[in-house]
């Protein structure tokens, strides 16, 4: 499996979209952690055990704006959070990474996580990628995308890992400061290599 990371803003989901144009398959963190609470969901009702019913709106859905502002800026509460969610994250990346290899044993797997580096996940991968981005970039695409204040989106940032952190974990850096062809040029030149990399790691185990 490789890791694919970066900071708000980053363009992380739109390097995970263009592997996946070329043919990778990508296990999306977030995506996983949406199912995990959804109504009737084991993981649901532990948070709303932990953080109070206030969290569940009138259909029975987790209100993802009212946790928000329960975590945010509380370390403590983020932490209790993410050990009811991350364990779970990574049970069903490894399930759906196997049922990937078992019907394409050559595949380029990639985990596509916000957190890959906070919560540990980075030392599962194979290889990390982190994109890489100017923080004025970073907060432009925010207030773009999310319509937040300047302020909120830069407090945002801030209460996040620096992404100059996260790239002493990398084995590769996406620079994505300028276009988006320029970054899919990057990504189509790596995915060569990883892909290449995924076919002789099967080699070798078959030997």
């Amino acid at each position: 499996m490789v890791g694919l990371t970066g900071g708000m803003g980053s363009g992380k989901t739109l390097a995970a979209s263009i592997f996946q144009d070329f043919g990778a398959h990508i296990l999306d963190a977030d995506l996983i952690c949406r199912k995990l609470v959804e109504p009737g969901q084991p993981a649901l009702k532990e948070i709303s055990a932990t953080f109070g019913e206030k969290i569940i709106d009138k259909f029975g859905r987790l209100d993802r704006k009212k946790l928000a502002q329960v975590i945010f800026g509380d370390l403590n509460k983020k932490n209790e959070l993410e050990n009811i969610l991350h364990p779970r994250v990574f049970e069903v990346e490894k399930r759906e990474y196997k049922t990937i290899c078992q019907k394409y044993p050559k595949a380029l797997v990639i985990v596509d996580a916000a957190l890959l580096i906070e919560s540990r996940n980075y030392k599962e991968m194979d290889k990390v990628i982190v994109i890489n981005t100017d923080e004025k970039t970073q907060i432009n695409r925010v207030i773009a995308r999310s319509g937040w204040s300047h302020d909120e989106v830069v407090a945002r940032i801030k209460n996040q890992m620096p992404i100059k952190e996260k790239i002493k974990y990398a084995d590769f850096v996406l620079e994505n400061s300028l276009d988006e062809a320029y970054l899919r040029n990057q990504v189509k030149k790596l995915y060569t290599e990883l892909s290449l990399l995924a076919a002789e790691n099967i080699e070798k185990t078959r030997t």
